[in-house]
């Protein structure tokens, strides 16, 4: 019986080590109990944005009793979401804080959710990592182009062009006199804030001077402090003078302020027109020889400027 000893031992291993390679490739034909996973890469629990939350989305394929959980770089549990929970096959969905078990928030890095199945008897820890980041970026305003805008649509100092650039990927914001005017589309380290003189929400700002500010805002929702880029003068058309007065067939003169290389203008009392032109700096009119009170009309796109003109004897 000793001489069969060593050999029945021999059977043993091979036949343990022949179910363990059975078991193995099993599991590698086997479908992965969860799928579709869909977990937010970056966020900070620290912002007040959509982003102080992670999201983290998978399928079951059957009926589980699911424990979920997050994993630091090395492997330590910080935070349990899910105990042991009876939970149905199909589409569900978990959020984060970003908080431990005692409710502290974490370190900045990377964090893993893992998932427990009880029945299926599986610990599967996803491949989706969520980095936490609660630094904000650091942004410096490069170039200001023009120094003051008219957008009145003859393609001078229509718009000014603030290029800027981040520590990091971040999407710029342009504030006018401290509102949010307007937010870049790429969300590049460097870009360019275009402002056309009008508001956050629409229409046309009066003129003046309007002070412009930049930040930025990475993936995670941080945003960094504002850096002045300018203070920048809005104007259209404007007459230097309010009225004038002329006598019969005499000659008047306007001042022009606008950026516009050809001004045009009319002279008119009521519906009727008496006089027009083109000026560059000056409008030089001939005042008509009824006296009376005319409205003389300059425009460059869409904006208009007017003065009184008062013709009298005398």
């Amino acid at each position: 019986m000793r001489r069969h000893v060593p050999l029945l031992v021999a059977l043993a291993l091979l036949a343990g080590s022949a179910v363990a390679f059975g078991v193995a490739e099993r599991l590698k034909v086997e479908k992965s109990p969860v799928t579709g996973t869909a977990v937010d890469k970056v966020f900070s629990p620290v912002c007040e944005c959509p982003q102080r939350r992670a999201s983290i989305g998978f399928r079951l394929r059957r009926a589980d009793r699911l424990r979920l959980s997050l994993l630091d770089d090395e492997g330590e549990e910080v935070r349990t979401l899910v105990r042991g929970v009876r939970t149905a096959r199909g589409p569900h969905e978990f959020v984060w804080d970003g908080r431990d078990g005692e409710g502290q928030l974490v370190a900045e890095g990377r964090y893993r959710p893992k998932v427990e199945l009880g029945r299926a008897d599986r610990t599967i820890v996803l491949p989706n990592p969520i980095h936490v980041d609660m630094t904000a970026p650091v942004v410096r305003v490069t170039s200001v182009r023009p120094r003051a805008i008219s957008p009145d649509g003859d393609g001078r100092g229509d718009i000014v062009r603030i290029r800027y650039r981040a520590n990091e990927r971040a999407r710029g914001l342009l504030y006018v006199n401290s509102r949010l005017s307007v937010v870049s589309r790429s969300q590049r380290p460097a870009g360019v804030l275009q402002w056309l003189g009008g508001a956050a929400v629409g229409g046309v700002l009066p003129p003046g001077r309007y002070r412009l500010t930049v930040r930025a805002r990475d993936l995670a929702g941080n945003v960094s402090r504002a850096v002045l880029a300018a203070v920048v003068p809005l104007r259209y058309i404007r007459l230097e003078e309010r009225a004038v007065s002329a006598v019969p067939g005499g000659r008047g003169t306007i001042g022009v302020d606008a950026d516009a290389r050809r001004v045009p203008w009319i002279l008119r009392r009521g519906p009727r027109i008496v006089d027009r032109g083109v000026a560059r700096r000056v409008i030089r009119f001939e005042a008509p020889e009824r006296p009376g009170r005319y409205v003389l009309v300059a425009a460059v796109g869409d904006h208009s400027a007017r003065a009184v003109v008062r013709v009298r004897r005398p």
